[in-house]
């Protein structure tokens, strides 16, 4: 065993929103270290939970045990250039990921827009990009190996053990320990950003055409306006027209981050000033151009603490949710300071995916930090609810188990391989417990 360390073993997710104590903090250095923990821990009756970096907003990751970190966990790395394949330690976060496979001349074919998370949150959670056709990034998983909850440890793929697969690729840590995840890679490329602020109406009137325009596309709504902001990525043969430095700071990191921060404070101090700020953020996102390498395209820096939820929905029923949602925003006792977020997935056949089975837009709808929140979220997550939609197991929600297993066809069948790879129920928490049964 690498280490374990006594109390006090206090934890905060990055947002701040989950915080907890684990009786003791369990850190492997080997798959064979990982099977040992578990083992002992079943035999003591006890839990462990495992923790990466803390990006989910639920309390999934959150231990009322045992808590297991990943950090110091060994596995042999492997990158396979001819066959673009590429096996890495479950612990390694997405940025050092990136950065391997930049080195080889490689990539993965999508991202979501934050990189700090670690390869086996990020599949565990179903972590999504956005492009119309690609799944979430459990779809580029080509193998996995687990440590299960009699620590036993288990080789998967779609020819090794294809059931617990199929469970495994998106399973919130319940079925086992992630010690190693083989994923599938393209070569490496270049993306033309483009990103234009629109009228709201403008962007659904023309979305179908947009979405298959161009490989990825999102767009921000900003509350209390017309106004979005839209951007498209698209694959092109050269780096050619580079964003100048200042440019990226002035943009990115000045006012996405630090005048964004200071809006924020200001609304929260005096919510009345709201909507002036909404429209003020809204028209300072001006238009712009730029190719670089494509993770740093996809992933964009995020500084400014918030809480979210996300909701997948069938991508017909988009324009009755955002139509909906402008209502409820419009009605809430408190405003809002966050603009709202539109990205579309393919489907895919993964059975806890939020894309199971259908082509899916998600709305994410955010709040800063200390200011209200959950009456917004409840009465986004009604709306999406009734209109087919499946929340991000890694944001904030409030279903229960019995409302996802009518949401996900094969609820049961996962349930079935967590009774059969967890049956004392090592790896759960009171959350697990709520979304996933007892």
């Amino acid at each position: 065993m690498a280490g374990t360390a006594s109390l006090p073993a206090r934890w905060s997710n990055w947002a701040g929103n989950q915080r907890g104590t684990a009786t003791a903090i369990l850190r492997p250095g080997s798959p064979s270290d990982v099977a040992e923990a578990v083992r002992a821990t079943a035999a003591a009756g006890g839990r462990i939970r495992v923790a990466g970096s803390g990006h989910s907003f639920t309390p999934i990751a959150l231990a009322d045990d045992r808590r297991m970190e990943l950090s110091e966990l060994e596995t042999t790395v492997s990158v396979d250039v001819e066959r673009r394949l590429v096996t890495v330690p479950a612990g390694t976060t997405l940025q050092a990921l990136n950065g391997l496979l930049a080195r080889h001349r490689l990539a993965m074919p999508n991202l979501g827009d934050i990189d700090a998370q670690t390869v086996a949150g990020a599949i565990s959670t179903g972590t999504h990009g956005t492009g119309a056709a690609y799944g979430c990034l459990s779809t580029f998983v080509e193998a996995l190996t687990l440590v299960t909850g009699t620590g036993e440890l288990l080789h998967c793929s779609a020819d090794e053990n294809p059931d617990i697969f199929a469970a495994a690729r998106v399973s919130l840590g319940a079925l086992g320990v992630l010690v190693d995840v083989t994923l599938r890679c393209v070569d490496a490329f270049v993306l033309h950003a483009h990103e234009r602020p629109a009228e709201l109406a403008d962007v659904l009137g023309e979305l179908p055409a947009l979405i298959d325009r161009h490989d990825h596309v999102e767009f921000y709504w900003f509350p209390y306006t017309t106004r979005a902001q839209v951007k498209a990525n698209d694959r092109v043969p050269a780096n050619d027209r580079p964003l100048p430095r200042w440019r990226g700071w002035l943009d990115d990191d000045f006012l996405s981050n630090t005048v964004f921060a200071g809006a924020c404070r200001l609304g929260r101090a005096v919510p009345a000033l709201a909507p002036g700020i909404s429209a003020v953020s809204a028209r300072a996102l001006t238009e712009r151009r730029y190719t670089d390498r494509s993770d740093r395209v996809f992933c964009t820096p995020r500084r400014v603490r918030f809480v979210e939820m996300e909701y997948g929905l069938p991508r017909e029923a988009l324009t009755e949710a955002l139509t909906a949602l402008r209502r409820i925003i419009d009605g809430l006792p408190f405003k809002v300071l966050f603009p709202v977020e539109v990205r579309f997935t393919a489907a895919d056949d993964i059975w806890l995916s939020h894309g199971y089975g259908r082509d899916s837009a998600y709305i994410a709808v955010h709040q800063y930090v200390g200011t209200p929140y959950e009456p917004y979220f409840r009465a986004f997550e009604k709306v999406a609810a009734e209109l087919g939609g499946r929340p991000h197991w890694g944001k904030l929600h409030y279903r229960d188990a019995e409302s996802l297993a009518a949401a996900y066809p094969r609820f049961t069948d996962f349930q079935a391989i967590r009774d059969r790879l967890d049956p004392d129920r090592v790896f759960t928490n009171p959350h697990l417990t709520a979304v996933l049964g007892a």
